[in-house]
């Protein structure tokens, strides 16, 4: 009888993990007699309407919803009058308010998520409500002496309410890894173009957590794939001060070739090279080895050559493709994956390549079949 009664307990939990529970979403706000409330669910770039109420002659209304994970959602009085709620499974969100100033005023209870949220505006508005005091400040007393020092103040004041409220949010995040109100947190912005945290890492950590736990939901698969860029981005940034840093527009690569010999890029310096990585256990890159391979051969004798960056970790699958692809040209790879240097050129497909001129600057990415060959002959005409 106990094995049995145990048995049931686990198919309980099993199945009922990923079942749509209810939850009910209801409220009072004063003033709101004979006026209409929405509940919408949330989209990425739009809302969907799920219900409609009358707010009865004291003031309530009521919503039914479900739901198996936390999921967000509007109330909505009109266009721009809403707040956002954050309800989970089984949840009895109560709010209570006023219809006139019910963005501002509202209270919620039942519901962790939505608490987090309405923490999150009060505290977002704040900022921005100072920070619209101090520049109508600084725009009103231009003309005024004394200015200069009053603007260092103004400005000091503004730094220390950005700094204050990115630390909150930064915080908030580091603490509720697990939780959606964090991706809430995350795109904060001050302006159109201006989010309150570009920290990389406190996004990784929250993206990275948030999609190992809801795979499925559509603002955490967005945050995942928004992180996604912005690492893609602050690589190329990484490049850029790596070209810097080294006064030359390549930075350099020293691996050993087919032969056990350490080649380096920049002994080539003097000569047009063609810096190409690719793997011979790549379809793409063993349909592009021929046209490189009679390239070669076209402009070799002129003062042009490719330096191959493999990215194996098999020396005899790539020993082979040099072989039957007739690659003459200077094959190099430590059979580790390459990697510092697949870093160094921030490559994230293959194959790829870049086209370096004489003083190792590149000229050219990516160049394939035509436009390859259309650019070495406008060089060596």
């Amino acid at each position: 009888m106990k094995k049995a009664f145990y048995f049931s307990i686990i198919l309980l939990v099993v199945f009922g993990c990923g079942r749509k529970s209810n939850f009910t979403i209801s409220g009072q706000l004063d003033g709101g007699q004979g006026k209409t409330i929405y509940f919408n669910k949330l989209l990425i770039n739009n809302d969907l309407v799920l219900d409609s109420a009358k707010i009865d002659h004291e003031g309530r209304f009521s919503f039914k919803g479900n739901t198996s994970s936390p999921t967000f959602y509007l109330l909505k009085l009109s266009k721009n009058s809403f707040i956002t709620l954050l309800a989970d499974s089984t949840e009895n969100v109560l709010i209570t308010g006023s219809y006139k100033n019910f963005i501002r005023d509202y209270k919620v209870k039942g519901s962790r998520g939505s608490e987090n949220l309405r923490d999150l505006n009060n505290r977002f508005f704040s900022a921005k409500t100072q920070i619209d005091s101090l520049r109508n400040l600084y725009n009103s007393g231009k003309n005024n002496p004394g200015y200069a020092l009053k603007r260092e103040e103004l400005n000091a004041h503004y730094n220390n309410i950005i700094a204050d409220h990115t630390n909150y949010i930064t915080s908030f995040v580091k603490r509720n890894p697990f939780s959606l109100a964090s991706v809430y947190a995350l795109y904060q912005k001050w302006d159109e173009n201006s989010f309150v945290i570009n920290d990389l890492q406190t996004m990784k950590t929250a993206a990275s957590a948030l999609y190992s736990v809801y795979p499925k939901n559509e603002q955490v698969i967005a945050l995942y794939n928004n992180t996604l860029q912005f690492i893609k981005e602050e690589r190329d940034k990484r490049l850029t001060n790596v070209i810097k840093n080294n006064a030359v527009n390549s930075p350099n690569i020293v691996l050993p070739d087919a032969d056990g010999h350490v080649r380096e890029l920049w002994s080539l310096h003097g000569k047009y090279v063609l810096l190409h990585f690719w793997s011979a256990k790549d379809r793409a890159s063993r349909i592009v080895n021929p046209v490189l391979s009679e390239v070669y051969h076209k402009f070799k004798s002129r003062g042009f050559e490719i330096f191959m960056v493999s990215i194996d970790n098999d020396r005899a699958a790539w020993m082979e493709a040099i072989a039957n692809d007739n690659l003459n040209c200077i094959n190099v790879g430590d059979m580790k994956g390459s990697y510092q240097a697949v870093s160094n050129y921030n490559i994230q497909e293959l194959p790829f390549n870049y086209l370096l001129d004489k003083e190792g600057v590149i000229i050219g990415r990516n160049l394939k079949g035509p436009a390859l060959n259309q650019a070495l002959s406008q060089i060596f005409k």
